[in-house]
């Protein structure tokens, strides 16, 4: 048991240091009114004794309580069930055989029906101990660990005055290393300053020092119910979402860990807090938080604070929000997916990729009263300027939750909600050709038809900028869904087959369209054509083309298509050129 948990239990064996002060604050905090003071003393040999003036232990208590693993004289045995105690199960003093092959405790007990001796008890690693009269004057404990081979260098003084630093000071006692105080005046975040901004400063070189960076703000938190107090810092650069937030957690200001998780909700990735509980519960080892229904609202709590911080700077500093909104927008925009005061922050100031340029929500469908959107990225690149030059507002809802938040602007209000945009709308935005030049351009239509008939396409030609797009590839949800259903079809045995089949028929018969463009000299030359075999490769041509530009997936019938336009106007060109033709 001894290896077991002095062994196994922690991740590293630096935690010592941490567990001897927690038993030596608890000595103290249980003997109500003494000063105070914890006093560790590096020793030649690399030997460390860590004295307190706590309420100590009779030599019952030292057989019933030191002796079995897992027995807590501060909850248990003495009747101090009290929540300011910062260990809870007994086991701390075990640590101690992470470095030492043998500890030993000398104490004198404060109470006043218990006798004045004073004992020492030596366990060592292999299980045995044994309890013999000591030697101390006041009441107390101390204990004394003898390094083992190769762990003295965790007893080197510097060392131990650097975990002394880290884990101790916060404490609400006083606590020396060799005579150098370690203890402060507490929780930088409560401490007084003559006015906000010499806080502020106060709080910037704390988060420097800490953490090493200059924090874009600082935000204080507050959670009455977990005895939590303490501050936010809100990262200067942008930072992953998928990144876990590891933030340094202090119970009854005994450093926890400093890199715990879960103490914020998952969206709040862009702060990084230094906080002290005095209700949270630790886990064990005490290196992490036990999750129960009190940590869950305490993160519940963490989060409100933090929106409410976005939500009073769109109020009083909006080109602060801005500057935050460019570094941290993921986590807003996750917090707007079931927020609706962060929706309305997010509709107000965070800009959006549209048709017009960078632009936020709220600006745009003032502009566009008809504005859309498209789910993709692909899709938006492939359409945007098409729509923009027919005067369809168009929103790119392809980045990270960008569609969700679109769809979700009619909760908020319903004039500000964004219809989606099915490809195939757009030719009811193109001009159409007078009717004398559509009868003229009927043969090759009908020409052009027969050459894109097995790819599944309709050929149409209308007149829309940008002049310089010879042709566009369009098809609408309901064509695309046909075509996945006929391609799934076609690799499925027989009877899936057959159950496609029926759901093919049962989808409505849409085509995708090649819209040619009368508007562009390219187009307009290959209307003019007039042999057939030359009109199959310069449509085929330009529906290959039209693929390219839209991004859109090849099937192995376009790309052999493709090829074979490609080909056969290169055969045609030299062709011609030889015979003084094709000019």
């Amino acid at each position: 048991m001894v290896d077991l948990l002095s062994r196994h239990l922690y991740s590293s064996p630096r935690v010592y240091l941490r567990e001897l002060l927690q038993n030596a604050v608890d000595a103290i905090t249980a003997a109500d009114g003494v000063p105070g003071t914890v006093r560790i003393e590096t020793l030649g040999g690399g030997g460390l004794r860590v004295h307190d003036d706590g309420i100590g232990l009779t030599e019952e208590e030292v057989h019933r309580l030191l002796a079995t693993i897992g027995r807590s004289s501060k909850r248990d045995e003495l009747g101090f069930a009290r929540h300011d105690f910062l260990g809870q199960f007994g086991i701390g003093l075990l640590s101690g055989f992470l470095v030492a092959d043998e500890i030993e405790v000398v104490t004198r007990s404060a109470r006043a029906d218990a006798p004045e001796a004073a004992v020492r008890w030596t366990g060592y690693a292999d299980g045995r101990y044994r309890v013999e009269p000591g030697e101390r004057e006041a009441p107390g404990t101390t204990v004394t660990l003898r390094p083992r081979p190769g762990s003295a260098e965790l007893l080197d003084p510097e060392i131990v005055a650097e975990l002394a630093r880290t884990y101790g000071s916060l404490l609400p006692v006083e606590l020396t290393v060799d005579g150098a105080p370690v203890t402060g005046e507490g929780p930088p975040w409560r401490a007084a300053h003559a006015d906000p901004a010499r806080r502020r400063r106060a709080l910037d070189a704390y988060c420097r020092d800490l953490f090493g960076f200059e924090p874009f703000d600082v935000i204080d938190l507050d959670v009455p119910e977990a005895g939590l107090t303490g501050v936010a810092f809100v990262l200067p650069q942008p930072v992953s979402p998928t990144a876990r937030g590891a933030h340094r957690v202090y119970l009854k200001r005994m450093l926890l860990a400093e890199n715990v998780e879960g103490l914020l909700p998952e969206w709040a990735f862009f702060v990084r807090c230094v906080v002290d509980a005095g209700e949270l519960r630790p886990t064990a080892s005490r290196e992490a938080l036990y999750e129960d229904e009190l940590l869950e609202s305490a993160r519940q709590a963490l989060g409100e604070r933090l929106r409410q911080w976005l939500v009073r700077l769109s109020e009083t500093d909006p080109a602060r929000l801005r500057g935050f909104l460019r570094l941290h927008q993921l986590g807003v925009k996750a917090m707007a997916l079931h927020d609706d005061d962060m929706l309305r922050i997010v509709h107000r100031w965070l800009e959006f990729e549209t048709s017009a340029g960078p632009m936020t929500l709220a600006e745009f469908r003032r502009r566009h009263s008809d504005a859309r959107f498209v789910t993709s990225v692909e899709e938006f690149r492939r359409l945007s300027a098409v729509a923009g030059a027919q005067g369809v507002g168009l929103v790119n809802g392809g980045y990270v939750h960008d569609t969700e938040i679109i769809e979700r602007l009619a909760a908020i209000d319903p004039d500000a909600a964004l219809r989606p945009l099915d490809p195939a709308e757009l030719t009811t935005h193109f001009g159409v050709l007078d009717p004398a030049a559509e009868l003229a351009l009927r043969p090759f239509l009908a020409a052009a038809q027969r050459a894109v008939e097995r790819l599944g396409c309709e050929v149409v030609i209308r007149d829309f900028d940008p002049a310089s797009l010879p042709a566009l590839y369009l098809t609408s949800r309901a064509a695309q869904h046909r075509a996945e259903l006929t391609e799934a079809r076609e690799m499925a045995d027989d009877l899936w087959s057959d159950v496609l089949g029926a759901l093919n028929g049962a989808v409505a018969a849409d085509r995708p369209q090649l819209v040619l463009n009368h508007r562009n000299p390219l187009a307009r030359r290959a209307t003019a054509l007039t042999e057939e075999g030359l009109i199959e490769l310069a449509v085929q041509g330009l529906y290959g083309q039209a693929l390219l530009y839209g991004q859109h997936p090849l099937r192995p019938a376009d790309t052999a298509a493709l090829n074979r336009s490609f080909l056969g106007l290169l055969e045609w060109a030299m062709h011609g050129d030889s015979s003084g033709e094709g000019k």
